[in-house]
């Protein structure tokens, strides 16, 4: 292929998968580029399903920069309606039109012998308004009505309304569009059509059905650490395979939002811009804000770093007094030669510090029965009935 030709707009098997994908800047492994073939070759839509930040949303811009496409997008979000995904008519350019055409419209009607047929003038006229001149695309039409091929990403569908899932059904199964005052738009050039979801909601199984499915996690170590090298970030890749272990770690931890695949790029650079020749968790700490979103993932994340840095350190625990939290810690104050705590306490636990009279005890006596004086509680409960207040 010479550099006139067109860039293919398909790909021709999983090995021109990967490679073309690599050249615009996109690192798969086996499987996802084996998907990303299949997609191509059966013209079927793609959902792609996993936590956000792993790549999904940069997948299908790297398909369509790989296959020369025009990338249109969907953004989805809660309470949007079919008028900003599918199409809309254009009012205020009907109502000029309307203004415009009086004079013609009052021609029309001017022999009319009543209003009845007046009206059914008009009515007759309704094709000129509602049709394909006023009609304004939005992106699921305008990636069927394209004569070019594209690629459609409807992102994040799992925030959109279910109703308009529904909506999604026909253009997924058969790529054409219904406008009742128009008619159906069947797609001039196959789209290919990706579907991305953060898992917010569960999607319906006719959504499911009519897609290839891939679901995308946190890559691999070593696919991590090669994205990074690719991204030419100016860390040392000691450094980079370093941060890689720790970004892992970080996510295993119980953060609101773990660090994504794009924000370890991001750290990476910070750390390479500030000059860092090696990974320290103070120095860590102090840009951990590049990874971390949330006030409470900052302090969990800050306190797990020494470990994460370094496995074999032993991070030490709070040596505060902390009085009354029930951990009863063993220390002694300011008396140096006095008793230690820890001696005093197993003290206590010693069998035989209390003398056999001690309620518990095994030589213990059984106590002598409580007597009750007759008469005793009959204030209490004379005539059945609980005492009454004074008014």
């Amino acid at each position: 292929m010479t550099d006139t030709d067109p860039t293919p707009t398909t790909f021709a098997s999983v090995e021109d998968a990967r490679e073309r994908l690599r050249e615009v800047g996109y690192l798969t492994d086996d499987r996802l580029a084996t998907t990303a073939f299949l997609q191509s070759a059966l013209g079927k839509p793609l959902l792609l399903e996993g936590p956000a930040g792993v790549g999904k949303t940069q997948l299908a811009q790297s398909v369509a920069a790989a296959t020369g496409r025009r990338l249109l997008r969907l953004q989805c979000y809660e309470g949007q309606d079919e008028t900003k995904a599918l199409y809309e008519w254009d009012y205020g350019k009907q109502l000029l039109y309307t203004q415009m055409l009086r004079d013609k419209i009052g021609q029309v009607v001017e022999d009319a012998p009543d209003i009845g047929s007046a009206v059914e003038r008009i009515a007759a006229q309704d094709s000129v308004f509602f049709s394909e001149r006023f009609l304004v695309a939005r992106p699921l039409l305008e990636a069927i009505t394209s004569e070019d091929p594209v690629v459609l990403l409807i992102d994040e569908v799992d925030r959109a309304d279910e109703a308009l899932e529904a909506v999604f059904l026909e253009l997924l199964a058969e790529f054409q569009v219904s406008v009742p005052e128009v008619g159906t738009f069947v797609a001039a050039s196959t789209p290919l059509v990706v579907l991305t979801s953060n898992n917010t909601r569960d999607l319906s199984a006719a959504l499911k059905r009519r897609c290839l499915h891939l679901f995308l996690d946190y890559p691999s170590a070593e696919r991590e650490l090669e994205i990074i090298r690719s991204k030419d970030t100016g860390l040392a890749d000691a450094l980079a395979e370093q941060l890689v272990g720790v970004v892992r770690g970080l996510r295993g931890l119980e953060l609101r939002k773990a660090p994504s695949i794009s924000e370890t790029i991001d750290w990476a650079r910070t750390l390479a811009v500030l000059g860092v020749t090696e990974l320290s968790a103070p120095v860590l700490a102090e840009t951990l804000n590049v990874v971390t979103k949330y006030e409470r993932d900052l302090g969990l994340a800050t306190r797990e770093l020494p470990r994460l840095v370094d496995p074999n350190q032993t991070v030490p625990e709070d040596r505060g007094h902390g009085h009354g939290h029930g951990h009863g810690h063993g220390h002694s104050h300011d008396d140096a030669d006095g008793p230690d705590g820890r001696d005093v306490r197993a003290g206590k636990d010693q069998p035989g510090r209390h003398d056999e009279a001690y309620y518990g005890s095994p030589s213990a006596g059984a106590a002598e029965p409580k007597r009750v004086a007759p008469g005793q509680g009959q204030r209490s409960f004379r005539g059945g009935g609980a005492k009454k207040r004074p008014v």
